[in-house]
């Protein structure tokens, strides 16, 4: 495949060729950097893992040189932590068995600036020689901006294609801001239990992020406990570990949709619960 940026790469961790090994995917994570992957689309990564007829992909789109460092990373320039971070995602594709690993090497600058179409057209190309039937993204409500822009990335590309081509199931996930606020009847609760061993091992292998000062393998696991502690409130626990997400399927099954009038729903639906709630007991 040809990338649009140079040092742009396709990493195929069971060496099968390239066009075998893309329309194989039947799940695919699109992810603004290196180890987003492995905290928001564990579900995928595990769907698939061990299975035949299952295949996950995974594309990271910036270069992730502006990553915070420290320890044995604190003196590493911008070049050499792309290097490591390259490494490093390469490595979690071949911990959880992904079927392809591509790294696209965009600035963020490049993918927040929303007149930029390469982005765009490159996940669209992507997008289309996978034809997956789940995508994973970031949330529109994620506070990190470069997540919210390959969420809004993402859903343009899916809008470029033919209806037919298009995957069945987009799902925005937790990274830089969880989703437990949104009403339960708003929430896709994914059991993420299976396999414990896989989920913290993909995400361990980002030793550049957590050595460099983030504890995002602590961080990630209390975050899914919680969330299958915290999911019922009158019932016991049905699941070890549960990743939430925001279904952002019905924006590439409508393109009138409006992306932020449909987010502006959930944030309406959530300030009404409380509402409704508040007027229960006052």
């Amino acid at each position: 495949m040809k990338f649009v940026k140079s040092g742009a790469e396709l990493f195929i961790p069971d060496g099968k060729p390239i066009e075998e090994a893309i329309k194989r995917t039947t799940h695919i994570a699109i992810s603004a950097h290196q180890d987003d992957i492995e905290i928001m689309a564990c579900h995928g990564i595990l769907e698939c893992f061990g299975m035949e007829d299952k295949w996950f992909a995974g594309v990271v789109v910036t270069n992730g040189a502006g990553s915070p460092r420290d320890d044995l990373y604190a003196k590493y320039t911008d070049e050499e932590m792309q290097r490591v971070r390259k490494i490093e995602q390469k490595k979690a594709a071949y911990v959880g068995e992904y079927g392809a690993m591509a790294l696209l090497n965009y600035t963020s600058s490049e993918v927040k600036d929303g007149k930029n179409n390469a982005v765009v057209n490159e996940l669209k190309e992507l997008i289309d020689a996978a034809r997956p039937e789940v995508v994973y993204t970031h949330n529109p409500t994620d506070k990190h901006d470069t997540h919210v822009a390959v969420t809004i990335r993402v859903i343009n590309a899916i809008r470029a294609l033919p209806k037919e081509n298009r995957p069945r199931r987009v799902y925005g996930c937790e990274v830089w801001r969880a989703l437990d606020w949104l009403n339960k009847e708003d929430k896709v609760m994914f059991d993420v239990s299976a396999h414990p061993n896989i989920s913290a091992a993909v995400l361990a292998v980002h030793d550049s992020q957590i050595c460099g000062g983030k504890r995002y393998d602590l961080a990630t696991e209390g975050r899914r406990r919680a969330n299958a502690t915290y999911a019922e409130s009158h019932g016991t626990d049905n699941a070890q570990a549960v990743s939430y997400a925001m279904d952002l399927t019905p924006l590439i099954e409508d393109d009138s949709l409006d992306i932020g009038m449909y987010v502006k729903g959930y944030v309406d639906r959530f300030y009404n619960d409380i509402e409704n709630r508040l007027e229960k007991v006052l």
